[in-house]
């Protein structure tokens, strides 16, 4: 199969780039996938598509630019010039954009590609109908959430176009088929990227790391983090270091540097920056408990499995789709109330006081992380495009 692939890519900011990568990694290595051509906003030359293992030919077409009003037009152009056999959608609402009409535009690709008879899968990460939008920060106007959800339906129909599209938790499957009578929406989990060996789940000697890794400023807030562990050193005389890794959410510019300059007489807080692929494994090694300051949620986690799969003990606010994450797919933290740094220095200190209990947290997510590799998932949509084309296939037959 020749594999066309729209999405952002690394070293793309577009969100979802990282996910992209162990896709494609996986997919290369597939042994029905005789070629991949990511559809993508960087430039080949800058693409991160050099892997070690030989497999498949991989080749970059950049074609498409977040907040492009041309995105539909220049994305279809260059499929009809490089012919995939079945395309690959990597999506969630603001793909090509924060703006309405380039992200509108983006989003009616799928339906075209299935009207051009091309096996069609779309990976939607998350669904308008169960983020908060005040809390996730994109209104806390009343009218304007309304506005949202008309929009974020109309988009939804658009995707739905899709031969199928693919959700990582069960809850949107519900939503979906009972809400737009959908039945061609497919459960496939969002997956470990990578399964280290099995992890030391001791930690390095020094200051116990608590880290927090992602983009920032929306509902992603690293005050209740600091300020919770404030909280914890007045009551204990262990060594903590607060690690913040990562950037600004694009919609937040600044955040960071100023939440430095407001914390700035806080010791050991740290603030990483970008995290190369490369460092990412070391910065999870390193800490001794992973935590997500969330308001809201927004989908599957990425860093959730990225946790799991270094054997880390975790702290989650009980809400939306990491609770539903956990019981679907097996992994442990302790969860607080979200937006209170009282509960939340609880939920942390229960981790680091307690060494054995911190260890039985890393082994059960690390099992429950090496449950769904990447290859795994990677064989899933495989077999979803063979029974969309066997579908085409036989319909074509049946009118012949």
């Amino acid at each position: 199969m020749k594999l066309a692939i729209v999405t952002a890519y690394p070293p793309s900011k577009v969100t979802l780039n990282e996910y992209a990568y162990y896709l494609v990694k996986h997919f290369r290595k597939h042994q029905d996938v005789s070629e991949l051509i990511l559809l993508t906003d960087v430039c080949p030359e800058e693409a991160d598509i050099h892997f070690e293992e030989e497999a498949c030919k991989i080749s970059v077409r950049h074609c498409w630019d977040f907040n492009s009003y041309t995105n539909l037009f220049s994305v279809m152009k260059t499929i009809n010039q490089v012919k995939p056999d079945a395309v690959l959608f990597n999506l969630q609402f603001m793909k090509f954009g924060d703006k309405k009409i380039p992200a509108a535009l983006g989003l009616l690709l799928p339906g075209v590609c299935k009207l051009k008879g091309i096996p069609t899968i779309t990976l939607l990460h998350n669904i308008l109908e169960q983020v908060d939008l005040k809390s996730a920060g994109f209104t806390s106007n009343k009218l304007m959430q309304k506005a949202y959800n008309f929009i974020g339906t109309t988009l939804t129909r658009f995707i739905l176009a899709s031969d199928t599209v693919a959700v990582t938790i069960s809850k949107y499957v519900e939503v979906l088929n009972e809400k737009y009578k959908a039945t061609n929406v497919k459960l496939i989990p969002h997956g470990t990227f990578e399964i280290p060996k099995t992890p030391n789940y001791n930690v390095p000697g020094g200051p116990l790391k608590v880290m927090t890794f992602g983009k920032f400023g929306t509902y992603k807030k690293v005050e209740i983090l600091i300020e919770a562990i404030e909280k914890i050193r007045a009551t204990t005389n262990r060594a903590i270091e607060i690690v913040v890794a990562g950037t600004d959410n694009p919609n937040v510019p600044g955040y960071l540097k100023s939440v430095q300059e407001t914390y700035k007489n806080v010791p050991q807080l740290t603030f990483t920056g970008y995290v190369a692929e490369e460092d990412v494994a070391g910065l999870f090694e390193e800490s001794a408990v992973v935590v997500f300051p969330y308001t809201s949620t927004t989908g599957s986690s990425g860093v959730l499995h990225q946790a799991g799969s270094y054997g880390k003990a975790v702290v989650m606010p009980d809400l939306g789709d990491l609770s539903i994450l956990v019981k679907e797919e097996g992994y442990r933290g302790e969860f607080f109330t979200p937006e209170s740094v009282d509960s939340l220095a609880t939920a942390i200190q229960n981790i680091l006081e307690n060494d054995a209990y911190r260890i039985s947290l890393g082994k059960a997510n690390y099992n429950a992380a090496t449950a769904l590799p990447m290859s795994k998932i990677v064989d899933m949509y495989m077999d979803e495009f063979n029974e969309i084309i066997d579908r085409k296939v036989s319909g074509v037959l049946d009118v012949v």
